[in-house]
This record gives C-alpha cells, structure tokens and sequence, in this order.
C-alpha cells in the first residue's frame, strides 16, 4: 500500500475514533507559521519605509508621502499621543515577547529613543516631538537636546502614560541594561508621583510637584454652576477628563510589575482612593470630568460642563476593578455596585447608549448646541465631540464579578484568535502593509479624508501586530 494511503488512512481511523488534536494541532502549526511570516513582513515594512527618527504619526498615505496626527506634520515631527509612537513600539515589544526574534527588540528600541529625546524637563511628554524647530507650534523643552521652552507635561489622551508605560516596558526587554532609557523611565515615574495630589488625583499636566491640597469627599455645587465658577487653567485641578484615571492606573500596574517598589503600589492605592472621594452623592452616584479642590464639579474646555458622565464614569469602574484585582483589596469594588445600578436603571438611552453628559441634581441628559449653549436637546450638537457614548455596563458588570469571586484572569485561547488571525493574514499586502479604506467614521485627529480614501493606520498595524503576537504565544509549546 503506497504511504500516503496509509497516512490519510490512519488519519480517518483517528478521526473516527475521536482524536481530533492530531489535525487541529496541524492546523494550528501551519497557521502559526503564517502568523510569524506576516508579523516579520509587516513590522520590516513599518520600520524600515514608515519610522522617521524611530517614531511615528497617526496616518500615512499609501506612498508614504503625507503623514497626519492632529493635523499634517513634517518627516521630523513624530507624534507621543496614542496611536502614535508609544503605541507602535509596545507592539514590537509584543512581538518580541512572542517570538524572542531580537528584530522586534531592536525596533521597539529605536522607538524607545526616540522618546526619550523628546523627554521634557518636567519629567512627562507632550502631544507631538519635534526633531527639527517646526514652523508652526510649540517646540518642548528636551531633556537630551537644546530646544524650546514648552514644559507641560502632559495626562490629556495618555500622552505621558503610553510614553513611559512604552519605556518601562523596553528598560525590561533589555535587562535594563540601556542606561538612557532606564535613566528616562525613573525621571519620569518621578515625575508623575510628584504631580500627585495628597488625596490620590493628577491634574491633566504639570510643569513642577503639584502643592498639597486638603483630602475631602466630593459633593453637589452651592452655587449656580452654570454661570459661575468657571476657571481658565482647568488643568491644573483634580481630572478624569478621557480616561486619565485608566491610564494612569495601567502605568503604575506596570511600574510595580516591573520594578517591584511599593512606592508605584502605594501611588495606585492613592489613585483608588481618590476615586473612592471623588463619586459623587445620592441619587447620582456616577463620577464628573473635573473637580475643583473643594471636590466640586468644574468647568473644563467651554463644552464640558460640570456634571455627571457617562464615559469617563465607566472608565472609573474599570479602573477600579483593574486596582482590586492588583492589590487585592476589595474596598476598591464597593463604589461599582450603585453605580451600576444608577447608570444601568437611570441613564440608558432609548437607543442603549449612554450620554456623555447628566444635568447635576436633574439627572437629565445634558449637551450643547453649535453655539455652545446648554440644553437638552442632543439633535444638534457640535460634531467634533462624543456627546453620546456606547454603554459597556455588562461588561464592567462581569468583571466586577470575577474580580468578586476571586476568578484569576485568563489569556485568550489560540481557537479564540484564529478567525481574526486568518483575516489578518488575508488583509496584509505583498509589500508587508495593511491599507484601511475610509468609510466616513471619526478618526483620532479627525483628519479631512474623503470617504473611500485609502491609508496606512497606526492603530491598525499595532492591534494587528499585537493580535498576531498574541496568537503566536498561545501556540508555544
């Protein structure tokens, strides 16, 4: 009998008698293949035809010759702010992690120093590094090179966070052994536990320590709230303005796995704390963007009103599930079940989503007219802004449980990846790219594509990047 019949013979006697793993151990063993073949393709093509200075930018045109973050900058301009250059580099280190090719290291190394270049003096990041003096826009003052005045670090949109949790991260990789990117790390974390208030709060930047201020509980306005108090350096006070409180979290999680000193422990506990202080009263037991340093709502930018949110209150129950789960303390848990009450039978929208925005005391959905006016009707508001957010209750719900239960996180199983991975396969070109088509959503930058337009994300290289990752460990033997 020739071989091969002999092999596909045994194969349907194995099969009919129910052993199954021998073909879907095949089968994973190829598609892992393909999955090493199309990580290497695509990170050779990003950082060999898209890196400038070892960082990146938001967007790419398919040639490669226009970049977009928050706007159109220059080949020496390289964006901090996710999905920029912290993004992509924690995607090569995830490739690293998965495969111990030191391609990925040396990628994720380069990224590495282009943040530290753009280090500011006052320890964090801003949104953009300039290699050159830009024509227009604020040149920061560098750490590692004689630039511009700017030294406002800053927590808006993870900047600070995604720069340092990225250096912390590679300092590992490379058994802390890069004595620059070790060095920038340590300055930084610094930093950041000094911008801490007594009470556990960050402002949204700082350019030295943030002076103490008196630990108190949160609690409703005594005034008319809109017309008066509003303060023009709103960032200097206590924020959770787009998911600070996140952010911030994920970095000292990092910071303590890392390095193992209780003081970035003892900063997380702060953090949880001051989210404790910082829920508001019955009958809205929900959480507001800013807070002045009595603890009373504030007035941010002129269309974020003092009230209660939607979605930097979701992100505050995440976050404290994410604390609970590190530190094992259960205290943390105790504000998510009224608050999940409170949105879950209170907010919802008729269409399931939630509004950014909750009048204080009314509880009545809050949003403004193009004229930046408050009202009650959202069916003209500004477009440029989430007035309306979807509603992630039962997800927060079942991990409050298992973080309850006691219930260990568990990494996804590689059959749970293969669907997403085939696709992504499929999707990436001959020349290692993954090109988007724009079909009209709102992007980070909003940059001013016509529907239909093709680009290169880096949003979407990273998430692939790290799915492919993913997968390729969970197949490790």
């Amino acid at each position: 009998m020739p071989r091969s019949r002999l092999l596909w013979l045994s194969l349907l006697l194995l099969s009919a008698l129910g052993v199954g793993p021998v073909r879907a151990q095949q089968t994973g063993s190829a598609l892992r293949d393909e999955a090493l073949q199309a990580l290497k393709r695509a990170a050779s093509f990003y950082r060999a035809k898209v890196a400038s200075h070892g960082g990146y930018v938001y967007y790419y045109s398919v040639d490669l010759k226009e970049r977009w973050g928050e706007g159109k900058p220059s080949p020496d301009t390289i964006f901090v702010q996710p999905p920029g250059t912290p993004t992509v580099g924690m995607a090569y280190l995830q490739g690293y992690a998965a495969t111990g090719d030191r391609f990925y290291l040396e990628a994720a190394r380069e990224t590495a120093e282009a943040l530290v270049y753009g280090q500011l003096q006052s320890g964090g990041w801003t949104q953009v590094i300039h290699f050159a003096r830009p024509r227009r826009g604020r040149l920061g003052k560098y750490r590692k090179a004689r630039a511009g005045s700017w030294n406002v670090s800053s927590l808006d949109d993870g900047q600070t966070q995604a720069a340092l949790a990225m250096l912390i991260r590679a300092d590992q990789a490379l058994g802390f052994k890069h004595a620059e990117i070790h060095e920038a790390a340590a300055y930084g974390l610094d930093a950041l536990l000094k911008a801490q208030f007594p009470n556990g709060g960050f402002p949204q930047g700082w350019r030295r320590p943030v002076e103490p201020k008196p630990v108190l509980k949160a609690r409703f306005p005594d005034y008319d709230w809109k017309t008066e108090g509003r303060v023009k350096n709103y960032w200097d006070y206590y924020t959770l303005n787009d998911n600070v409180a996140g952010t911030v979290c994920d970095t000292l999680i990092v910071a303590h796995q890392v390095y193992k000193d209780k003081k970035y422990r003892a900063a997380l506990e702060k953090l949880g704390d001051f989210l404790i202080l910082a829920q508001m009263p019955d009958p809205q037991p929900g959480w507001c963007q800013q807070y002045n340093y009595g603890m009373v709502p504030m007035w941010a930018r002129k269309f974020e009103p003092p009230a209660i949110t939607g979605w930097e209150s979701q992100d505050v129950m995440k976050t404290l599930i994410k604390i609970a789960r590190h530190t094992g303390r259960k205290k943390y848990l105790e504000p998510i079940p009224p608050a999940l009450e409170y949105f879950s039978k209170k907010c919802l929208l008729p269409d399931g989503k939630i509004a950014r925005y909750y009048e204080l005391k009314t509880n009545k959905p809050l949003y403004m007219d193009k004229s930046y006016k408050l009202t009650y009707d959202g069916s003209a508001v500004p477009g440029h802004y989430g007035w309306k957010q979807a509603a992630r209750f039962e997800q927060i719900e079942k991990a409050y449980k298992a973080v309850q239960s006691g219930a260990a996180a568990r990494a996804r199983p590689a059959r749970e990846l293969e669907e997403t991975v085939r696709r992504i396969i499929k999707e990436l070109d001959k020349d290692g790219r993954w090109i988007t088509t724009h079909a009209g959503e709102n992007l980070v930058g909003r940059p001013k594509f016509k529907r239909g337009f093709r680009y290169l994300s880096s949003d979407v290289f990273s998430r692939n990047i790290e799915t492919l990752s993913e997968y390729i460990a969970s197949q490790r033997k």
